[in-house]
């Protein structure tokens, strides 16, 4: 079946993971501890943080884990927060991110559109900061849908956000790739009968990554020719 929709994750997908994320996990892993070496050694082990080079390690669930579950691993450690107050704070700290972009967007998703892509972001992500970090990019408005952990469907590695997409696109699942760049994404859309394409601009390796993928991709600027060799198979 030909290829009609694409499913993009956003974090280590659309923007490059290291560049926007592992300092900023360093500086919010800081501020909780407040001073407490034992608690900051604490923190970075429960979220596989490495301060020696300052970024996330490979499993780490800040990758692929939910904002929720990120809050319930880092809680185990401050008993003085409520989760409401833990996520309030990370939203305030993450609001001044700007994220690097893994290739130029807006041009990009402008020549998906004009090949007669339709294109969604299924993120395990909030739905809110992932529009923002989108609109910071100036690329809200050039995806059909935006699907978030809280959008109402029981997030990656199971199908349902990217069913639910495809859905909104008005596609068959099979007419579908789910691109990502851990293997959360790639379980996803496997699971919802997809096809599915790793980049390597997260945290995880190809070697990681290849075998639950049908294409790996040194990011998603080398999809559209993947995406055109696919589509002309007989």
């Amino acid at each position: 079946m030909r290829i009609k929709g694409i499913l993009f994750d956003k974090d280590g997908t659309l923007f490059d993971f290291r560049a926007t994320w592992d300092g900023w996990v360093g500086d919010l892993l800081t501020e909780l501890a407040a001073g407490n070496a034992g608690l900051l050694e604490s923190l970075a082990a429960s979220v596989a943080y490495d301060f020696e080079t300052r970024s996330l390690r490979p499993g780490s669930i800040f990758v692929a884990g939910t904002n929720a579950e990120t809050v319930d691993r880092l809680l185990m450690h401050l008993p003085n927060w409520t989760a409401r107050d833990l996520v309030l704070f990370m939203a305030e700290l993450g609001g001044k991110v700007v994220p690097t972009p893994a290739v130029p967007l807006p041009p990009y998703l402008v020549g998906l559109q004009e090949k007669g892509f339709r294109c969604a972001v299924v993120t395990n992500d909030g739905e809110a900061p992932a529009r923002q970090q989108l609109a910071q990019a100036g690329v809200e408005e050039l995806f059909d849908t935006v699907i978030g952990f809280d959008s109402g469907f029981i997030p990656k590695p199971k199908p349902d956000t990217c069913l639910a997409a495809a859905g909104r696109l008005g596609l068959a699942p099979e007419a579908c790739v789910m691109v990502g760049d851990s293997t959360h994404d790639l379980h996803a859309g496997r699971a919802a009968g997809m096809l599915t394409a790793a980049v390597l601009t997260g945290v995880a390796g190809a070697d990681e990554l290849r075998p639950h993928a049908d294409i790996v991709l040194p990011d998603i600027g080398h999809l559209p020719g993947w995406l055109d060799a696919q589509n002309s198979l007989p």
